[in-house]
């Protein structure tokens, strides 16, 4: 951590000097340096040194000083024991603390936000966290979750970073190995922003990574309390997608529909609806070309002509595949109420049956 911490610093600053630049920990390992052949090194003198010390001190030809006095304790030197040395490893010291104190709160800050998605704070702890690190509690935020189904675990987690690189108001939180989390800041507060982001971030994961993702969209929440429950509607937005919605790789949890609700349901229930409905035959007893005319006719809102055409059969065609499916079913699909009810049976069908392949 150290290294990944002080080493494109140190780096940085060795383009301003011939001398070598580096940091060490408190057990005397050099954690990050201009010369790569230093780093790894182990100077248990300088370390014995760093204990007692509080400023500047010398070991081994090289100017140290510490970074701060609380732990974790680091200290930086420069080449030498003169004034430049001296100057160069007090400028050092400066920057390397600071990249420290921004990592801290970086990952200190994102630690807090996992914290509010996985539900593990109250909410008067949340408020008073946010205070204290400078977090504005009451804005409008949505939570975007990344599914990938492959490639490297941090690779969706790393372009998410470049992307949104706004780091005090955006965060980019890893919650398992295969899922990221964007808490996106939106200024608008409109949803329509987040899926414009979600469509956005699709297309650099499939173009730039190679990699197939789904993303789940929470509802916009306005205080940060509220984050674990959009957090939980992406969850299952993703879910209730690869039920209902497969085809669709972004799925806003708003817009599930009836799907919301029947993934809700127990499967006792959902097993009793069924044989409530079909009380003639369930839909097994239906031909894949009739289920095909069924999903026609809603999608054109029970209207036969344009059915009809849709399927480029005559009229009275369809009028004897409907008479068909009520023989069969008991259920007249011209008659709105009938149609409310064969639709839901529909869609409570395809998740039981996802539920029997999953289990």
């Amino acid at each position: 951590m150290a290294n990944q911490v002080f080493q494109p610093a140190i780096l940085e600053m060795s383009e301003s000097t011939t001398r070598v630049l580096g940091v060490i920990g408190a057990d005397g390992g050099v954690a990050a340096c201009s010369d790569p052949e230093i780093i790894g090194r182990s100077w248990s003198d300088a370390a014995a040194k760093m204990a007692l010390a509080e400023g500047f001190f010398t070991a081994r030809g090289y100017t140290f000083k510490m970074l701060r006095r609380s732990p974790p304790r680091f200290a930086a030197f420069a080449e030498g024991d003169d004034e430049t040395a001296r100057g160069l490893c007090g400028l050092a010291a400066a920057g390397l603390a600071s990249a420290q104190d921004y990592h801290d709160e970086k990952h200190g800050r994102e630690t807090f936000i996992k914290n509010i998605l996985l539900d593990n704070l109250l909410p008067g702890d949340i408020y008073a966290k946010s205070r204290e690190m400078g977090l504005d509690g009451v804005r409008k935020r949505a939570v975007l979750l990344v599914r990938q189904s492959g490639g490297a675990a941090n690779a969706v987690q790393d372009t998410l970073r470049d992307l949104f690189p706004e780091r005090s108001r955006d965060f980019v939180i890893s919650v398992t190995e295969r899922e990221t989390a964007l808490i996106k800041d939106l200024d608008s507060g409109d949803p329509d922003e987040a899926r414009e982001l979600a469509v956005a971030i699709q297309d650099t994961v499939q173009n730039e990574l190679r990699l197939d993702a789904v993303i789940g969209i929470g509802s916009v929440c306005k205080q940060l309390k509220d984050l674990a429950a959009s957090y939980k509607e992406a969850q299952i937005a993703i879910e209730v997608g690869k039920v209902f919605d497969t085809a669709k790789n972004i799925v806003t949890y708003e817009q599930l529909g009836l799907g919301r609700l029947i993934y809700q349901l127990p499967t006792k229930m959902c097993e009793m609806f069924l044989a409530e409905v079909f009380k003639n035959g369930g839909l097994d007893s239906l031909d894949r070309e009739t289920l095909d005319t069924v999903r026609c006719f809603f999608d054109n809102s029970l209207n036969i002509s344009e059915t009809s055409r849709k399927l480029f059969v005559h009229r009275n065609t369809l009028v004897y595949r409907l008479d068909k499916i009520r023989r069969l079913t008991g259920i007249d699909l011209r008659e709105f109420d009938n149609a409310v009810i064969f639709k839901v049976a529909m869609l409570v069908n395809r998740y039981l049956t996802a539920q029997m392949s999953e289990g």
